[in-house]
C-alpha cells in the first residue's frame, strides 16, 4: 500500500493476497489474505471502522459519547485506533484469560480495559459491557449482532477478493470465525458472485459448536443467553467465544457453508510457526488454525485447484502465550556455540 492519506483510518483494508509456496502441496495453488497489513494488525480494524461509522451515520453515537465493547482483544485494539482518531472515549471489557499484550496495546491507544473473571468466559465480558452501557448511557457496539460488522466485509474484504481473482479460478475459500463478520459478509458476496467457490469454515476442536448441531440459546435481541453446551476453553484466541454469535448463525442459516473443519490447538500453533519459519509470514494462532484447515482442503482438492485462506492477525500480540512458549530470551546451546566459535565479544548467559 502506498500513497498519501488524510488519516490512519483510510489505510484500513486492501490487504495483500500472498501465495503459500513451501507449505502447500504441489498440485494446488494456495493463497493467503494477510489481514495483519491493516494498520493495527488485524481483520478487526475493518469491523471497528464499520460499526463506528454506521453508528455515526444513524445518530446512535453522539459526538464525545463513550464507546464500550466486549472483546478478546483484536476488536478492542481496532476500536481503540478508530476511537482515538475520531475522539471517542473507549471502555473495553475483556476476560482476564487473554494475552496481556492486548490489554497494554488498548491502554497505550487510550482505552480503559475492565477485566472480567476467566471463569465467566466470553458471556461474562459481554454482560459486563451491557451493564456498563446501561448504567452510564454509553454506546455499545454489539459486535456479535451488529449488521454493520458483516456489511463492511461485504463492501471491502469481499470486493478485494473478487478483484484479486477476477478472471481466475477460486475453488475454495477457507476462514475461521470470531464474531462471524468475515464469514457472513464475504460468504454472501461469494455465494452471489462466485457460486462455484466452496466456503469452508474452521472452528476449534475443543469448541466445535457449529459441528455439534446444538442450538444456541438467545435473548430477544439476538445476543447469546448462555454458554453453548459444546464449548470448552481453547487456545485459539479470537476464535469462537463460548457462544455462537448471531452473525455466525445467520451465515449458517443461509446454507452457504459447504464444510466445517475442526482444528486442534497444537496443530494451529505448529502451522503458525511453520508459516513464520518457512514462508516468513508472521501470524497468530488463528492464522495458523485457518492455514491448517486450508492444508486439509488442499490435500484432497482436485489437481489445479485454487484455495484462498484468511490470516486474521499478527503473532506479535501472542508473545506471552504458549505460541511463544519455547522461544527463550537468552542464547540457547547452539547460539552459545556460534558465539564461542570466534575469540571475542563473549556475553555469557545470566546465571
Amino acid at each position: 500500500m502506498s500513497g498519501k492519506y488524510q488519516n490512519i483510518l483510510e489505510t484500513i483494508g486492501n490487504t495483500p493476497v500472498v501465495r503459500i509456496n513451501k507449505l502447500a502441496p504441489d498440485h494446488v495453488n494456495l493463497f493467503a489474505k494477510i489481514e495483519a497489513f491493516n494498520p493495527l494488525g488485524s481483520v478487526k480494524d475493518r469491523l471497528a471502522l464499520g460499526v463506528i461509522e454506521a453508528a455515526e451515520q444513524s445518530g446512535e453515537l453522539k459526538p464525545g459519547q463513550t464507546v464500550v465493547e466486549a472483546t478478546s482483544g483484536n476488536t478492542g485494539i481496532g476500536l481503540a485506533m478508530v476511537c482515538a482518531q475520531k475522539g471517542y472515549p473507549l471502555v473495553i471489557t475483556m476476560a482476564d484469560s487473554f494475552s496481556v499484550e492486548r490489554r497494554k496495546l488498548m491502554r497505550f491507544l487510550g482505552a480503559k480495559v475492565v477485566l472480567t473473571p476467566a471463569a465467566e468466559k466470553g458471556t461474562g465480558m459481554v454482560r459486563k459491557a451491557l451493564e456498563l452501557a446501561e448504567k452510564h448511557g454509553w454506546f455499545l457496539t454489539r459486535q456479535f449482532e451488529n449488521e454493520a460488522n458483516p456489511d463492511i466485509h461485504a463492501r471491502t474484504t469481499a470486493q478485494e477478493i473478487l478483484r484479486d481473482f477476477d478472471g481466475e479460478k477460486l475453488d475454495y475459500w477457507v476462514t475461521g470465525f470470531g464474531t462471524g463478520g468475515t464469514l457472513n459478509g464475504v460468504g454472501r458476496v461469494l455465494a452471489e458472485h462466485r457460486p462455484e467457490t466452496k466456503i469452508v469454515v474452521c472452528e476449534p476442536e475443543g469448541a466445535a459448536m457449529l459441528s455439534s448441531g446444538a442450538a444456541q440459546d438467545r435473548n430477544p435481541d439476538g445476543s447469546a443467553a448462555s454458554s453453548h453446551p459444546a464449548f470448552t476453553p481453547h487456545p485459539v484466541q479470537g476464535w469462537t467465544p463460548d457462544f455462537i454469535p448471531k452473525i455466525t448463525e445467520d451465515a449458517v442459516n443461509r446454507n452457504q457453508i459447504h464444510e466445517i473443519l475442526k482444528i486442534a490447538g497444537p496443530r494451529a500453533m505448529e502451522c503458525s510457526r511453520n508459516l513464520a519459519r518457512k514462508e516468513g509470514i508472521f501470524v497468530g494462532v488463528s492464522g495458523g488454525a485457518t492455514l491448517a484447515g486450508a492444508l486439509d482442503v488442499c490435500g484432497r482438492a482436485p489437481v489445479g485447484s485454487t484455495v484462498l485462506c484468511m490470516l486474521p492477525d499478527t503473532a506479535e500480540r501472542y508473545l506471552s502465550t504458549p505460541l511463544f512458549g519455547d522461544i527463550e530470551a537468552e542464547m540457547n546451546d547452539e547460539e552459545m556455540e556460534v558465539s564461542l566459535s570466534t575469540p571475542g565479544y563473549h556475553r555469557p548467559n545470566p546465571a
